[in-house]
């Protein structure tokens, strides 16, 4: 797969005066069964998260609260997304080197992933991802 398979995608949002209400359902929404949730928040200025690959991991990475930058890279091209509205997610496909930075004070950042956590899934040397990237 490749960068043009990532993409931002609208999740529905109720609108109501006593406050919005966003749902996620699985192979609906999202291209695939959620696994497994996690999160970051309590990121200090500065930091960078990610800096890894899966080989078959699904994610979909929503800005809960405040903002920051996913950077995409497939090895040929690169792209960098601005998360900053809890009602858009961005979906990452496999073999994609993803970056997260430039997180605002305050940012949460939610990833619903489609395998349980697996360490044996991860590149987390670019120069290893490259070889494989090249190889398939």
């Amino acid at each position: 797969m490749n960068i043009e398979h990532c993409k931002i995608i609208e999740l529905p949002k109720i609108n109501d005066p006593r406050g919005n209400l966003t749902f996620i359902e699985a192979n609906r929404h999202i291209p695939f069964d959620i696994k497994r949730v996690y999160y970051l928040y309590d990121v200090p200025g500065g930091a960078k998260r990610g800096g890894h690959a899966h080989k078959e991991l699904h994610q979909f990475i929503i800005a809960m609260s405040g903002s920051f930058d996913v950077l995409l890279d497939d090895g040929k091209d690169k792209k960098r997304v601005h998360l900053n509205r809890s009602y858009y997610g961005l979906y990452v496909c496999p073999m994609i080197w993803r970056e997260l930075d430039n997180f605002s004070s305050g940012s949460v950042c939610m990833v619903l992933a489609s395998h349980e956590y697996d360490e044996a899934d991860y590149f987390r040397d670019y120069a290893k991802f490259m070889r494989a990237r090249w190889k398939a």
